[in-house]
């Protein structure tokens, strides 16, 4: 892992990221407008630990809460240099939706978990379906539960977008993925 990547580098990298991949790929339909609208805040934590990393959650959480959507809709808090470790990333979700109800925002906001080496359940790491999941850095997205509601509403069979992610990912394979140009900007673990 690179401890000397800086804040703009992996603003950089993740914006890239969203752009061509959950975004060109349509992985999150819902991601383009608060691009477009520039709602979208990066945040990259300095934070070596994760008791490190829980007050910046913390203070991004409550920011998030308490700013009008149309100033800042949702949250990458980007954190390079701590939870590299997938499973020690997943087992610091918990963490993650015990903070949320200490700060009393569980209904309010959610979390979603991007990793670099991000692996669901019962898959083998290099299945390409991981790879819908896969942030150049270790990554918490917070988002507003009024956000994901009303984007539901208006997209037909919003239940349907993960399996659609699963089907455009086995479509595209491996080779489309590198295609993309983003296996540079996860070089960095190397």
């Amino acid at each position: 892992m690179n401890h000397n990547v800086t804040n703009e580098e992996a603003i950089s990298a993740t914006t890239q990221w969203l752009e061509k991949a959950v975004i060109g790929l349509n992985l999150c339909p819902f991601a383009k407008s608060v691009h477009v609208k520039k709602q979208i805040r990066y945040v990259v934590s300095a934070a070596q630990t994760p008791d490190e990393l829980l007050p910046d959650l913390l203070n991004e959480l409550e920011l998030l809460a308490q700013t009008p959507r149309d100033k800042i809709d949702t949250i990458l808090l980007i954190h390079p240099h701590v939870l590299t470790d997938f499973l020690d990333y997943n087992d610091f979700l918990s963490v993650v939706e015990t903070a949320l109800e200490e700060v009393d925002l569980v209904g309010v906001l959610q979390v979603a978990s991007m990793h670099p080496d991000y692996q669901f359940a019962d898959t083998e790491p290099d299945e390409i379906t991981n790879f819908t999941n896969r942030s150049p850095y270790p990554t918490l997205h917070l988002i507003r539960e009024e956000s994901i509601d009303e984007a539901v509403a208006v997209f037909p069979e919003a239940e349907m977008i993960f399996e659609k992610n699963m089907e455009t990912m086995r479509k595209l394979g491996h080779d489309g993925w590198n295609a993309l140009g983003l296996a540079e900007v996860q070089q960095y673990k190397k």
